[in-house]
């Protein structure tokens, strides 16, 4: 397998979802892996766009059938990520980036030793509350719950080889692409992917 493997983590609030939509809209070689869920849609979410939308008993059979590269349960919800699509487009010699949480990360990094972490933080707990609250998705006890968990995710952070802090949308969106570019013009991965270069 050569293409290359992005696993991008953040607590809920901090602008991953965004920072990687802005990201990968000008870096269109990479391809964001949509995971399976058991959680509701939001408000404008697609099946297939942000998430595989299935119940609790499809998700189940799938773990049973071991089609999960990693799954995890976050804020209540179970997560996972499909290992066929992530062999079959790494052997396609494409470039994937993973939306997951620390959990997630931690079982890939097992397996993918060569993948790119990057952690994304809030400038502060107090700042992610905020948006949390400006956004309107949740509930206050699913803010509270989700804040007390953040805690525990950031505390994950230095596991990771990049950390972005989030506190101007358009900064963390150049570093971030920024960090995606440079790790695919990597020499290795440029000798992997262009031997006859090198060989002249």
């Amino acid at each position: 397998m050569s293409g290359l493997l992005f696993v991008v983590t953040a607590p809920s609030g901090a602008g991953k979802s965004s920072l990687i939509r802005a990201a990968l809209a000008e870096e269109p070689a990479i391809r964001l892996s949509v995971s399976y869920t058991t959680r509701a849609p939001r408000a404008g979410e697609q099946d297939g766009r942000e998430y595989h939308f299935v119940d609790a008993p499809t998700f189940e059979a799938m773990v049973e059938r071991g089609e999960f590269l990693e799954c995890a349960e976050v804020h209540g919800n179970r997560y996972g990520t499909s290992q066929k699509v992530i062999d079959d487009t790494l052997a396609r010699d494409e470039d994937l980036l993973l939306e997951i949480d620390w959990q997630g990360a931690a079982q890939v990094r097992r397996l993918y030793s060569g993948c790119v972490t990057i952690f994304i933080l809030p400038p502060s707990v107090d700042e992610l509350g905020r948006r949390m609250r400006t956004r309107g998705l949740d509930s206050e006890a699913v803010i509270a719950r989700r804040l007390a968990n953040a805690h525990e995710e950031m505390r994950h952070a230095p596991e990771f080889e990049y950390v972005i802090i989030n506190n101007d949308f358009e900064t963390a969106r150049r570093e971030l692409l920024g960090v995606l570019r440079a790790e695919r013009v990597r020499t290795a991965r440029q000798l992997t992917r262009h031997p006859r270069l090198f060989d002249n």
